[in-house]
C-alpha cells in the first residue's frame, strides 16, 4: 500500500499494518496496491526501507528479494541506484551480458578505488582494451551486498555496468519499474 504523507510516500506489504500503526491520521487517504516491503520514497525519488520501524514480518528481503527502483532506461537496459563502499550512491547500468562491474574514472575517483593492476578486455563490439583494475570493499542495493570486489575503471565511460560479479548469486526479474534480485 503506498500512502503519501507530505512529500513522503510510505509503502507496506499490508495496509492493515501501516492504518493501525499510524491511526486516524490518514483518514481519507488515497491507496494505491503495492507489491512488496515497508518502505518510503523521499522526494528525490530514492526508496528508504522501513522494514525494522514497521515491523513487518515476511518482507520481500526478509524473503531473499531485494529491489531496486528503475530510475530511466538508456537503450532498453535498466540505470538504478547502487550503493559502494556503504555510502556512496551512484547510477549504474544493469548489464546482464558483462561479467564483472565496470565504473567510471569519476567514481573511483570520488571513491578512492586504488589500481591493483591492468588487464586486457574484449569489448561489446569486439575490441580489445587495457584498463585499469580496481577493488571495492562493497557493492549494495536494497540489502543485497557483495563484498571485496575487483571492478574495471573506464577512463571514458559516462555510467558504469553493474556485471554477474555482483548478481551472479541472484536470479533477476526485470520489470516495468523495477528490478528484482532474489536470492537463490
Amino acid at each position: 500500500m503506498k500512502i503519501g504523507l507530505t512529500g513522503w510516500i510510505l509503502g507496506v506489504g499490508s495496509g492493515a499494518y501501516l492504518l493501525a500503526t499510524l491511526g486516524q491520521g490518514l483518514a481519507g487517504a488515497a491507496a494505491i496496491a503495492q507489491e512488496t516491503g515497508c518502505f518510503m520514497v523521499t522526494s528525490s525519488g530514492q526508496r528508504v526501507s522501513l522494514d525494522k520501524l514497521c515491523g513487518v514480518s515476511g518482507t520481500s528481503t526478509q524473503q531473499g528479494i531485494h529491489t531496486a527502483r528503475i530510475k530511466r532506461r538508456e537503450g532498453g537496459t535498466p540505470v538504478i541506484d547502487v550503493t559502494f563502499n556503504g555510502s556512496r550512491t551512484f547510477e549504474m547500468l544493469l548489464d546482464t551480458g558483462a561479467s564483472g562491474t565496470l565504473i567510471t574514472q569519476q567514481m573511483a575517483a570520488a571513491l578512492n578505488v586504488p589500481v591493483l593492476t591492468n588487464g586486457r578486455f574484449v569489448m561489446a563490439d569486439g575490441r580489445t582494451v587495457i584498463l585499469p583494475i580496481g577493488r571495492l570493499r562493497s557493492i549494495s542495493i536494497d540489502g543485497a551486498e557483495a563484498r571485496d570486489l575487483q571492478v574495471v575503471i573506464a577512463p571514458n565511460a559516462a555510467t558504469g555496468l553493474l556485471g554477474q560479479n555482483f548478481f551472479g548469486r541472484y536470479d533477476i526479474k526485470i520489470k516495468q519499474d523495477v528490478v528484482e534480485f532474489h536470492r537463490r
